[in-house]
């Protein structure tokens, strides 16, 4: 081949390839406002799509399910947050952008072969989504205020002549966590569902019927008008006796007390009262001249249950406060209660 013949051939190949790289050039050019295949926004195919096409798509099948109203189920009740209550958003935009940006990733070459042959990219993009958080925690207080039942812990009524327990019952609660986390999701994913039933779980009572019974093995009542003193062991009547109690304007204090000491023969400290006389502030030991007799059980301040001698006053309004018991009675209540047993005078 001459050298004429040669210069032909380069020349030939050199308008082939400039040719060529025009027609690429200008394909490439043709496809800048297009999206490639395999890029999809939230999970919505936009490949193929134009820019203006892509927002038309992602503002059907993103934006409008978005704006749905979350709706929160429970037993007692629905409860909605609004698309505006949420101040839900999408930046339709910057997903168009990025989806652009995506397809134009390579070089003139290797986009045109890509279109050419059908290739895909395969991008996946997280379409910016926002929402106001505080508005998911007031959805969630709502539901809370409204479903929550507290528990009841089991308890013990006191009477003059009963001892009832009232039994604890459990309460339940929103799974609040769980709750929260299910509204965020549906308020950033446009593919979860918009109703969404609240999980609950159970609250114990912090005190149990079988717990109350442990703290009370043992309990007294008195019954200033019957003048009757009740033991009670294990919640059920066990034993009565009979008594005297305060007399007018030195009454026997009602209320919920417990026993805070125990003697055996105690000695008498004689309060500074009128009605004690020369012996007011005075320190009885035990014998003939100490009103109290056999066993003491101190309740509050100076009153407490003791054995009498004046065994005529049992059943009356005789004592200057405190509680009076025959002495083999007092003596047998003595041996059954200890510091500490809680003491109910009506």
């Amino acid at each position: 081949m001459g050298r004429k013949s040669v210069i032909a051939v380069i020349v030939v190949a050199a308008t082939v390839l400039l040719v060529g790289a025009a027609v690429v050039f200008g394909y490439d050019e043709t496809q800048k406002d297009k999206i490639a295949k395999g890029v999809t926004v939230g999970g919505v195919d936009v490949g193929g799509q134009t820019a203006s096409q892509a927002r038309a798509t992602l503002q059907r099948e993103l934006v409008a399910p978005l704006n749905r109203t979350i709706v929160v189920r429970t037993k007692d009740g629905t409860f909605r947050l609004t698309a505006k209550e949420a101040k839900t958003s999408i930046n339709l935009d910057a997903s168009v952008d990025q989806a652009l940006a995506q397809s134009r990733d390579g070089n003139a070459a290797s986009r045109t072969w890509r279109g050419i042959t059908g290739g895909k990219v395969n991008a996946r993009i997280t379409p910016q989504i926002t929402y106001n958080h505080d508005a998911v925690s007031r959805l969630v207080d709502r539901v809370r205020v409204n479903t929550d039942v507290k528990p009841q812990d089991a308890k013990v009524d006191f009477s003059a002549d009963a001892v009832k327990v009232e039994r604890g019952h459990s309460g339940k609660a929103v799974n609040v966590t769980t709750l929260r986390t299910n509204v965020k999701r549906a308020l950033a994913d446009p593919s979860e569902s918009r109703e969404i039933t609240a999980t609950m779980r159970r609250v114990k009572p912090k005190v149990s019927t079988a717990e109350v019974a442990k703290k009370y093995p043992t309990i007294i009542t008195v019954d200033r008008g019957a003048f009757t003193l009740r033991l009670w062991k294990n919640l059920k009547l066990e034993k009565t006796y009979g008594i005297a109690v305060g007399q007018q304007g030195l009454e026997t204090p009602a209320g919920l007390y417990d026993i805070e000491n125990k003697q055996i023969n105690p000695y008498w400290h004689v309060p500074n009262s009128d009605w004690a006389g020369s012996l007011a502030g005075q320190v009885i030991p035990p014998g003939p001249q100490n009103p109290i007799k056999a066993r003491w059980m101190g309740i509050i301040g100076g009153a407490g249950i003791h054995g009498t001698s004046d065994d005529a006053s049992i059943g009356s309004n005789a004592s200057h406060g405190c509680i009076r018991m025959h002495v083999p009675d007092v003596e047998d209540l003595y041996d059954r209660v200890s510091v500490g047993t809680p003491v109910y005078i009506a």
